[in-house]
């Protein structure tokens, strides 16, 4: 029988048809140099074939044996990051004013509470966020189905963007917002998003479909 994903085990299986991929969940894609040591260790005790840092910003352990799934899981001690399925992925962070010099916004003290309220979240379909701390957007705010980037003002939120087959540039929802605030904004448009939209419709198809000012309307309604 052919081999297939076990998306129960976080495993995505590779181009041999015969091992598998597994990346842990890293918030904001910081972790403790502990948690490195502990996936080079299992990741060589394993035999497996590399350690791919990933564009979500977690890092995969690539070239497992389905037999040591289980194992590997428990001995790193950590979860699955969200990286397949109709789910809140992992949320791609800059450093923003914890550590960078050119940040204006605490983005990773937003992303970290947007990754623990949504990561894994059931959605219509795949959904990418994206927090930067500087109009740089080193997290990619303007290409995430939400995204949100510093400013000296505040953060600006914007929304349907998407890379890969069908790329698109988000639109710009609201200016100015503490944290607090886009914290609030985010959870409007979550939650009217998987209302609403048709399954497997992304954001931005979503967007289109109904138009950004019905869009934009209805969320700011329910922001009153």
């Amino acid at each position: 029988m052919a081999k297939t994903d076990l998306l129960d085990k976080g495993a995505i299986l590779q181009r041999d048809k015969e091992t598998y991929a597994i990346a842990p969940h890293l918030p904001g894609g910081i972790c403790s140099p502990d948690t490195l040591r502990k996936l080079a260790d299992v990741a060589e005790k394993y035999h497996a074939a590399t350690l791919k840092v990933t564009g979500a910003q977690r890092i995969a352990i690539v070239g497992l044996r389905e037999e040591d799934l289980d194992n590997v899981w428990i001995e790193l001690g950590l979860s699955p990051g969200a990286a397949v399925g109709m789910c809140v992925r992992s949320i791609k962070v800059c450093p923003g004013t914890t550590f960078c010099k050119r940040g204006v916004q605490d983005s990773v003290g937003l992303g970290l509470a947007l990754d623990k309220a949504y990561h894994g979240l059931t959605t219509p379909s795949k959904f990418k966020i994206g927090v930067s701390g500087c109009p740089n957007n080193c997290g990619e705010a303007w290409l995430k189905d939400l995204g949100f980037f510093g400013t000296v003002k505040g953060f600006t939120c914007v929304v349907g963007g998407e890379a890969g087959r069908t790329p698109r540039i988000g639109r710009e929802l609201a200016t100015g917002l503490n944290v607090d605030q886009s914290k609030d904004l985010a959870d409007k448009v979550i939650q009217y998003y998987r209302q609403n939209a048709k399954p497997r419709e992304r954001m931005g198809a979503f967007i289109e479909r109904i138009t950004f000012e019905k869009f934009a309307e209805d969320v700011r309604e329910r922001r009153k």
